[in-house]
């Protein structure tokens, strides 16, 4: 099918009385084909469905959950959990990437001094496993996932060569703003040197130091507040509020004070990416038509340049890991990293790898396509955007309109943008703080995954509806904890003595899973939704008074398929008559007489009769209640 110019079909309802809005994602347009396009769309590839999981927690079937436990009260999940049977049903689920979330070795409260590792300070340790996101040793792996911890890495290559036969490829964390406190390296190649080795401790800046220092001043451990206490108050050797740093490093949020406070990353400090204290940069600007070329213009630009110490580190732990057999990584807070250093790192790994897929936490909205166009990111989070927007109208506080509003501003990036309602960082859907329900849950899921060609994220237990309602120590109820040793009720349930089956799952459990198993194993598949995309919403508050701001609708086909998508965010069942504008019926070349619409997801069908060049089928849903109708020719036409 020949695609329309997709700004000029935007201005062109813009000025009509259709409130709609068309435009192409699934490719280049005219406006933009020197640029790069969504690599899940290139030669045909499948939609990207990435399956987030810690591992600490994924495995472990002990149902202690004591607030503030240690690994031996509570337990711990392995690496070796993540058995053939559990990485054949994810991949069943509908994933394509699994996203190995605490992977890499981060800080911990545990003694692991047998195998050379140095015990972190819990003064500088948020909760008793630690948070994922302070790396103690970007070479290795966290040794409380391993059976014996003297060959983490074999057993983590293990699972990345399970994942991989299972149909699923590896993603990890890399985190380029800040480290733990106390990083150190035992597994880098013996030619490299570690963050800070080298660095003048003499001078709060240097282009080449990896950390910013506050010259003259020890660090001093935050003072307590809310009643916070290291290890929760449990008597260590290790807790007498100090931490031997001197002088003191900046901290990971960019605090400057050599004391930071609670509620700064004080666990962390912050790396120099050749970035001065004022904000000006200490490397070579990246020329604004180079948005315009590809990753190897981007490399080829940077082969001759002098770059900051940092860049070249992260250059060289990325290739590790790529060598290693990963296939991609999260970056995390990629929007506290300067631009430049994206389109460096990014260039140097696609020309490694052209596969290997880039994903990028910022919550900029501003600042998305520097970092896809002259980053060279993949793809973004879509959090300050969709994910509110879906929220807001879950919550009550917004209407469905506001969803519309914000795909008509990612016009040209939609493609790029990752969808998801759960994350490690976001509450439960179905936890007291959010949603309430999980079925509440499905037509946010439905729609996100929809959008777009862009890849959906599912937060392991999320197909369960697990609800996070408890307060693990450091991490709190409604979200399930990352600092803590913990187990997920409903991924035990699933878990069932490592057979990875429905047999424990309540009927509500299994209900929701098979419908998560349907639409993420339709999308990944769908030509249409790797596509064209119309807003169908705005015509229906227009011109249907049973459609209101609780229900959201779009067009989305292909060459191969017309699709339909409805939803209803609605606790209450709603009629309505839906509407298809003259615009799509011309394009789609439908025929004045009746056509088919058949739910993807379920056996529903409807009529849809086409007259006068206009579109109209009356739908009736069950609150909560979404679908994906595909349109065909009615059989007695």
């Amino acid at each position: 099918m020949k695609k329309l110019h997709s700004l000029f079909i935007a201005k062109l309802l813009a000025s009509s009385l259709l409130g709609a809005t068309l435009f192409s994602t699934g490719g280049c347009t005219q406006e933009n084909s020197s640029k790069e396009t969504n690599p899940s769309t290139e030669a045909g590839g499948e939609k990207a469905v990435i399956y987030q999981v810690l591992p600490r927690l994924f495995g472990n079937t002990n149902s202690t959950n004591k607030p503030w436990g240690t690994l031996a009260e509570n337990g711990v999940g392995k690496f070796s959990d993540f058995t053939p049977k559990a990485l054949s049903e994810i991949h069943a689920l509908g994933a394509t990437h699994i996203w190995y979330t605490g992977a890499l070795h981060h800080a911990l409260v545990g003694d692991y001094t047998e195998y050379g590792i140095s015990n972190d300070d819990p003064d500088v340790v948020k909760g008793r496993a630690g948070s994922p996101y302070a790396i103690k040793d970007y070479y290795s792996v966290n040794p409380d996932l391993a059976n014996n911890p003297a060959e983490r890495l074999q057993e983590f290559q293990a699972l990345v060569q399970r994942s991989h036969a299972a149909g699923l490829k590896v993603i990890i964390d890399i985190v380029p703003n800040h480290v733990a406190r106390a990083y150190q390296s035992l597994d880098k190649p013996r030619n490299l040197r570690d963050f800070g080795a080298d660095d003048n401790t003499q001078v709060t800046y240097a282009r080449n130091n990896n950390f910013y220092y506050v010259v003259g001043e020890d660090f001093r451990v935050p003072v307590a507040e809310d009643g916070y206490l290291p290890l929760n108050g449990e008597a260590n050797d290790l807790v007498d509020g100090q931490f031997a740093e001197s002088p003191a490093k900046w901290t990971g949020n960019g605090a400057r004070s050599p004391q930071p406070a609670m509620h700064d990353w004080y666990e962390t400090v912050k790396i120099n990416f050749g970035v001065r204290p004022d904000g000006s940069k200490n490397f070579s600007e990246l020329p604004r038509q180079y948005a315009e070329r590809d990753y190897r213009a981007h490399a080829q630009f940077w082969a001759d340049k002098k770059v900051p110490d940092t860049w070249k580190k992260f250059r060289d732990i990325t290739h590790y890991w790529l060598d290693f057999g990963v296939d991609g990584f999260r970056y995390d807070m990629a929007g506290m990293v300067p631009v430049e250093f994206w389109s460096y790192l990014n260039s140097s790994i696609k020309m490694r790898n052209p596969d290997a897929l880039l994903l990028a936490e910022i919550y900029t909205p501003e600042r998305y396509r520097d970092y896809l166009h002259l980053g060279k990111m993949d793809y973004l989070y879509d959090k300050v955007g969709t994910y509110d927007a879906i929220r807001a109208v879950m919550e009550n506080s917004a209407s469905t309109d506001k969803i519309a509003e914000v795909q008509a501003g990612l016009i040209d990036i939609s493609a790029h943008m990752l969808r998801f309602m759960e994350n490690h960082d976001e509450q439960r859907i179905a936890s007291s703080e959010f949603a309430g329900n999980p079925k509440a849950g499905k037509p946010a899921i439905l729609v996100s995954a929809a959008l777009s060609p862009a890849p959906t994220l599912i937060y392991f237990g999320q197909e369960l509806g697990e609800p996070a309602n408890r307060d693990a120590g450091f991490g709190k109820a409604s979200r399930t904890t990352i600092f803590d040793y913990w187990s997920v009720p409903s991924v035990r349930r699933w878990n069932n003595k490592g057979a990875f089956d429905t047999a424990l799952l309540t009927k509500e459990e299994k209900e929701l899973r098979s419908f998560y198993q349907r639409l993420l194993n339709f999308s990944k598949q769908s030509p249409a939704l790797r596509g064209d995309y119309l807003d169908l919403h705005s015509y229906n508050r227009q011109k249907n008074s049973g459609y209101g701001e609780k229900q959201f609708s779009f067009a989305r086909w292909s060459e191969q398929e017309k699709l339909l998508v409805v939803a209803n965010f609605d606790n209450r069942a709603v009629s309505f008559n839906f509407q298809l504008p003259e615009v799509l019926i011309k394009h789609w070349n439908l025929e004045m007489g009746q056509f088919k619409a058949t739910s993807q997801l379920s056996q529903k069908t409807i009529d849809l009769e086409v007259n006068n060049q206009l579109g109209s089928m009356k739908i009736d849903l069950e609150p909560f209640e979404s679908h994906i109708f595909i349109i065909t020719r009615h059989p007695q036409d």
